[in-house]
């Protein structure tokens, strides 16, 4: 007992002495870590506990932090409802080309910026760089009517066509690629390698990283877009996850859990796609100094 209260005494004195100050700091910081974390994978329990429960209480006024009774016919009412399959392979095909157009071009074109020097240099980058600046309303009107010059309304071109690149990749490539050795390169030119072979056998294998985040990034970005999409698909056939979800809404009665069961499954490719990447995606990022 005598041991206990000295141990309660000295503990007491080295916080007031200052001596307890950083484990007390730690525990803060974690205490305020988890419920960050509880902030923010709430609505995602939310949400999946919302995909189990029984209609009557999903749309109950009472607070049900866990389902009473498990059933999974809010997933067979909304994938049965629509043409799911369809959708998602729309979905997948548009991503898949949009996102290897927008790999392709952006380490070619970071690559040309970051380690070429030609006239004009800095101020072509410049002015593509300022077009991130500019909404995506701003551009809706123009882009549809220069896809409708092509022909390419209700067509997977009309969506894959203006998402193959941005302005964004090009800046995440260049940045990355100015930490790039500059001597490796010459030394390959030295022993008689062209341009492509220099790009295809030193600069994509150390370019993995960048590779990672374009992909990650492009595949969230293009698998939830919805403005576009809504504006050049107007029909069924052609509608992605996204436009899909949205059509669930009925006029007078909507099947909530049944949105709320086909959103959980849409989550699904992104979250897959980030854990095979997740590797590299810290990598690419923290090497161009994006915080």
């Amino acid at each position: 007992m005598a041991d206990t209260q000295k141990s309660l005494i000295s503990w007491r004195n080295g916080i007031f002495r200052g001596r307890g100050r950083p484990r007390l700091a730690s525990v803060l910081i974690w205490l305020a870590l988890f419920i960050g974390a509880v902030i923010m994978f709430f609505p995602i329990y939310w949400m999946l506990a919302t995909t189990v429960m029984p209609r009557e209480e999903a749309y109950s006024r009472d607070l049900l932090l866990f389902p009473k009774t498990l059933v999974f016919d809010n997933y067979v009412n909304g994938w049965t409802q629509s043409p799911w399959l369809r959708w998602y392979g729309n979905t997948l095909l548009i991503v898949g080309v949009s996102v290897f157009g927008l790999t392709i071009f952006s380490l070619l074109a970071g690559f040309a910026f970051a380690k070429y020097t030609f006239r004009g240099r800095n101020f072509f980058f410049l002015l593509i760089l300022s077009t991130l600046m500019i909404p995506l309303q701003v551009l809706l009107i123009p882009r549809f009517l220069l896809v409708a010059k092509f022909d390419w309304v209700n067509t997977y071109w009309s969506v894959i066509g203006p998402h193959m690149a941005d302005s964004f990749g090009l800046f995440f490539v260049r940045q990355f690629m100015l930490d790039m050795p500059d001597e490796l390169l010459e030394a390959a030119r030295i022993d008689g390698a062209g341009e492509l072979t220099i790009f295809r056998r030193i600069v994509l294998p150390l370019s993995k990283p960048a590779i990672a985040v374009l992909i990650i990034l492009g595949v969230t970005a293009r698998w939830n877009a919805f403005a576009w999409p809504l504006v050049a698909l107007t029909k069924k056939d052609m509608y992605t996850v996204q436009l899909g979800i949205n059509f669930m809404k009925g006029y007078y009665a909507t099947d909530f859990p049944a949105i709320i069961s086909m959103v959980a499954l849409s989550i699904i490719p992104i979250v897959v796609v980030f854990l095979v990447f997740q590797r590299y995606f810290i990598q690419g990022i923290t090497r161009t100094g994006i915080k």
